[in-house]
């Protein structure tokens, strides 16, 4: 096993690279995670391992994959190819392979969501919850950044995540027979508790602006999450798992 020492090497500018950069992972067509957790789930859901980087030595308790490359780097030089602080390692790239849902029964939409966690977290709730697939519409944090694959706890590699258009979730929700609400303020908005979610598409907006005036012309209704009068908002992904749980339970 190579040990690598230099902030030259192409290893390590490619990882640098990946992390920073999200046209360059899909040239490349893999994406960086990171931890002992993730790998184990990457491995378990079939994923392909291209390249790992050890902080240090390579952990006793790691199994490792079928994989050429495979380094070790000290740690200040695996601190610096590292999108993330305080990582124990590895690192080490996925092959990107998006996942289709099989069937539509039931979606979570974000709308201009731009904060990996957030996106992160709805991912892993949907993967909980049985969601058939999270739509990402808009300006969204992308599923593949490192911050939003950390959040996710492994579940990017098992849920269905789809990237369109209004128009294409409009059309998505016609032929797959689902209604699609939208969580938003406004006077014809129904209680969230009201409603059948069960075969339903629910979306939540940025968390700032909400919903775009486009995007809830194009839905069947609206629907509004009670709160207590001194607040103002929930924190989207935790709106989501509101809904989530509602569409489920």
């Amino acid at each position: 096993m190579e040990t690598i020492t230099s902030r030259k090497n192409r290893i390590i500018s490619h990882l640098r690279r990946l992390s920073a950069d999200a046209a360059y992972r899909t040239e490349c067509g893999e994406y960086v995670c990171d931890g002992v957790k993730t790998l184990s789930d990457a491995l378990a859901a079939g994923m392909t391992v291209k390249t790992m980087l050890f902080k240090g030595e390579v952990p006793e308790n790691v199994m490792l994959p079928t994989c050429r490359e495979i380094y070790c780097a000290p740690p200040d030089l695996f601190d610096y190819a590292s999108p993330l602080k305080n990582c124990p390692g590895p690192l080490f790239t996925v092959e990107l392979r998006e996942r289709r849902a099989e069937s539509v029964e039931s979606l979570i939409v974000l709308e201009n969501l731009q904060d990996p966690g957030n996106v992160g977290t709805v991912i892993r709730t949907a993967n909980a919850f049985g969601i058939s697939a999270v739509v990402l519409v808009g300006d969204c944090a992308d599923m593949y950044s490192p911050k939003t694959v950390r959040a996710t706890m492994g579940a990017i590699f098992r849920q269905p995540v789809l990237k369109m258009s209004i128009a294409e979730l409009r059309r998505l929700c016609d032929e797959s027979g689902i209604r699609l609400y939208g969580a938003a303020l406004s006077d014809t908005a129904r209680d969230i508790r009201e409603l059948e979610l069960h075969g339903a598409a629910v979306a939540i907006g940025s968390e700032g602006r909400g919903l775009s005036r486009d995007f809830v012309s194009a839905c069947d209704a609206e629907l509004i999450i009670p709160m207590g009068e001194q607040s103002e908002s929930l924190n989207a992904a935790s709106a989501a798992t509101v809904a989530m749980w509602e569409m489920t339970r």
